[in-house]
């Protein structure tokens, strides 16, 4: 964070101090909620949770050389202490954007948005300093900690905004004002929160409307309620996508035989050949987006397309692909899912397994509401038509609606089958997986599948020590 005395940090949110020797005392370090990242200089932000209190960590976080605690009630070592320990966050956050000389980027989207985010931050730290949000923690929380990690040197911010509901957005944008605003798509994640994609539109749209009239909307030329919010702001739209009016467009989209998206990159300034280094045609899209805001801040098509065909992964779990010793290749993207996220993955799966024997391994896509069995069901059904081997279903009712998919639309059980669980998901991989097969990887994030994934990896791991051993 940029250097601030406790004094002036207590008077940006409103706090008493309490057993602050000196207020001068500077806070250099990063704002932190987790007390394992605490470093010299750090403020530690106590949150109470349903399980943990941040505030019982006070002690050991001052003596592992936080400068305060940003509390709810003293502590009895130096703290700041607000009522409402969140909204002095957003406060702080709010505050030193404003210092910065950075331009603030914000982007949001049904799917895509972290995947979109770290191609954009890596093409942009090519040309400035750039900050931006770690993973995917992009709400009310998650947002200020990664504003409030910038420095005097950064100058670009890129925030990815999530939201669970109307109005959600909105605040976010009143904590870091965005100069350029990115919609990716609308799409069915959360519906069953939102209830409906136009609720959906009408809640990302709100970041286009919080824009300035010297600022810059981002939008999909190829996602007809993305195109329409237009309308909603005052700021210069700047279309991407493959449609023939978009002005950052990819043309001769093709895949790579392992399945790496190659193709055309078209700006206002030329074009350029990239080809990507992530895997899915679906990551057009995502280049496309981080193209256009890098366009806007004043990169050429050549270093833009240069920094996308270097551009790797840098969350975990998303489309992460590795070879095993014995060739068995694993995809793990079990982050998150959603019936957009879902079909593309296994569309990648299908272009990378050509020739060789793949798996999906599929659970529950949560928050989908009314649209669960029809969207569960969806899934089952294209794992059949993309002719994937073998779909193994894992969990419980929505795991059966996928598996009953792929049952109806003709895998008469030979190429489908429901397990109750991750492990057993395991067993029934180790006993049946054999060389040069693909096995992809994906549910949403409560389901845990990640760990079929991990098992898989550390099954090749110990075979290859044991092999080396035994020589």
């Amino acid at each position: 964070m940029i250097a601030l005395s406790l004094a002036e940090i207590a008077t940006v949110v409103g706090g008493q101090t309490y057993d602050i020797p000196d207020p001068a005392i500077q806070v250099t370090g990063p704002v932190v909620r987790d007390s394992r990242e605490v470093e010299p200089g750090s403020l530690f932000v106590a949150f109470v949770g349903e399980r943990v209190d941040g505030h019982d960590y006070a002690a050991d976080v001052v003596a592992a050389g936080a400068a305060a605690v940003l509390a709810s009630r003293p502590v009895g070592v130096p703290a700041i202490v607000v009522d409402d320990v969140q909204a002095a966050l957003g406060a702080l956050a709010r505050h030193v954007v404003e210092r910065l000389g950075a331009t603030l980027v914000a982007l949001t989207g049904s799917v895509g948005k972290t995947s979109s985010k770290d191609l954009l931050a890596q093409v942009l730290r090519r040309k400035a300093p750039t900050v931006f949000t770690p993973g995917s923690l992009n709400n009310e929380i998650g947002l200020p900690l990664t504003a409030l990690s910038a420095t005097d040197d950064t100058r670009f911010l890129v925030l990815e905004m999530g939201a669970r509901g109307i109005g959600h957005i909105r605040y976010l944008t009143e904590l870091t004002p965005p100069k350029i605003g990115l919609v990716l798509n609308v799409g069915t994640a959360h519906i069953g929160e939102f209830g409906g994609r136009e609720q959906i539109a009408q809640a990302k749209g709100e970041l286009v409307e919080a824009l300035p009239a010297d600022g810059a909307a981002v939008l999909n030329a190829d996602d007809p309620l993305v195109r329409a919010m237009a309308s909603r702001t005052k700021a210069r739209v700047l279309l991407f996508g493959e449609a023939e009016d978009a002005d950052v467009r990819a043309e001769n989209v093709r895949l790579t035989p392992v399945g790496q998206p190659t193709f055309t990159l078209h700006t206002p300034s030329g074009c350029s050949d990239v080809t990507l280094r992530l895997y899915g045609e679906h990551h057009v899209s995502n280049a496309l987006a981080a193209a256009a805001v890098a366009h806007e801040l004043g990169m050429s098509v050549d270093e833009i397309a240069l920094a996308l065909s270097e551009a790797g992964t840098l969350s975990r779990w998303r489309m992460e692909v590795t070879e095993r010793p014995d060739g068995v290749t694993v995809v793990n993207d079990a982050y998150n899912a959603n019936p957009e996220s879902m079909r593309a993955a296994l569309r990648a799966l299908a272009a990378m397994g050509k020739g060789r024997r793949t798996w999906a391994v599929l659970g529950q896509m949560a928050e989908l509401g009314d649209e669960s069995l029809t969207e569960h069901d969806a899934v089952g059904r294209l794992a059949v038509r993309l002719n994937v081997s073998k779909l193994v279903a894992v969990g419980g009712r929505e795991a059966s609606w996928l598996q009953l998919g792929a049952y109806n639309e003709g895998s008469w059980g030979e190429e489908s089958v429901h397990v109750s669980d991750a492990q057993a998901a395991i067993d029934l991989l180790r006993s049946e997986l054999r060389a040069g097969d693909v096995v992809l990887v994906k549910a949403s994030r409560s389901v845990g599948l990640e760990r079929v994934a991990t098992a898989l990896l550390d099954d090749a791991a110990v075979s290859s020590e044991g092999q080396v051993s035994g020589r």
